[in-house]
């Protein structure tokens, strides 16, 4: 069985919606790495539970079968 990795990265300075995107991959997917970005790089995500809004923690984080990695 073929792996795919799905890898985003951003040219705009943080304000592409990169979170959206994420958030909408992170939904299906086994893991999430964040593996750089400021402290102020924010991202919000909007779900049926609330608005989220995180610097540091990766977006997948709101999935409980995602495994979230910082590095």
């Amino acid at each position: 069985m073929a792996a795919v990795v799905i890898i985003l990265v951003g040219g705009q300075w943080g304000d592409e919606g990169k979170g959206k995107v994420i958030d909408y991959l992170a939904a299906k997917a086994d893991m999430v790495i964040r593996s750089q970005g400021g402290n102020n790089a924010g991202h919000t995500v909007i779900t049926e539970h609330g608005e989220f809004k995180f610097q540091l923690i990766p977006s997948g984080i709101l999935y409980p079968h995602c495994t979230c990695i910082i590095g």
